[in-house]
């Protein structure tokens, strides 16, 4: 594991802090990825900032929090309906040719969303909320596949509901003595060859534990059931906000 996903907004811009004070010097093949355009407006509460003045200010307040000279992906974190995408993507491409900004991804996108974002330059990745019972961004998956766009689904265990999942889950976790946790990650890294598994945890054993769900081999009969059915817990609960992802 070499990919690390936060944001500015995390904390706000803690999670950045601790990421550099944890690691710092980064080994060599170590990627971080951060955000901006989401602004902190009280406690727990943030709004969309699309404006290109405040993500040039947010990459380069990233980049020293983070001790880097160069950003390897850099993601708009939300399309601001008040702000031309084009602008704000247009901000991230102009960071880019600064140096500033390797890749240049995007989160929370529409299919419409993406393909104007891809009309103005490389798109490296998309991060969208995605899992075994959440598939409304299958259409972005399906550009990304086609397109070798990186996918990178946030709430892969659906705020950790799915950790508990019945259903088809369960049958299969019990006959591959694996937990439904580790089912549902390795469900995503078997649905497509681009999607890059982002479960984030707050404690060592569910790390390790989701971890090993990359050496799972589901059979096509698995990940069809899965794909078809879905576990039969109930459905995802609703976003709490893209700083909480």
């Amino acid at each position: 594991m070499n990919f690390l996903d936060t944001a500015d907004a995390y904390g706000p811009h803690v999670a950045e802090r601790l990421i550099a004070e944890a690691l710092y010097p980064y080994p060599d093949d170590l990627v971080i990825a951060t955000k901006g355009g989401m602004e902190p407006s009280g406690p727990g509460a943030w709004e969309r900032n699309g404006r290109p003045e405040y993500l040039r200010s947010s990459c380069e307040n990233s980049l020293r929090r983070l001790k880097l000279d160069c950003i390897e992906l850099y993601q708009l974190h939300a399309v601001d309906p008040a702000v031309p995408l084009e602008d704000s993507i247009g901000a991230l491409v102009e960071l880019h040719r600064r140096g500033l900004v390797r890749y240049i991804g995007l989160c929370n996108v529409n299919a419409d969303e993406l393909l104007r974002a891809r009309a103005s330059t490389a798109v490296a990745s998309v991060q969208n909320r995605y899992n075994v019972v959440d598939r409304d961004s299958e259409p972005v998956l399906r550009i990304c596949e086609r397109s070798q766009i990186a996918f990178l689904p946030w709430y892969p265990l659906g705020r950790g509901s799915l950790s508990t999942a019945s259903g088809v889950v369960a049958e299969i976790a019990r006959r591959t003595e694996a937990t439904p946790a580790q089912i549902t990650i390795a469900w995503l890294l078997h649905r497509a060859p681009n999607i890059v598994a982002i479960p984030g945890t707050s404690s060592l054993g569910h790390f390790i534990e989701n971890l090993a769900a990359a050496d799972i081999r589901l059979t096509r009969t698995d990940v069809a059931a899965l794909t078809d059915r879905g576990p039969d817990s109930g459905q995802t609960p609703p976003d709490n906000g893209f700083p909480s992802q």
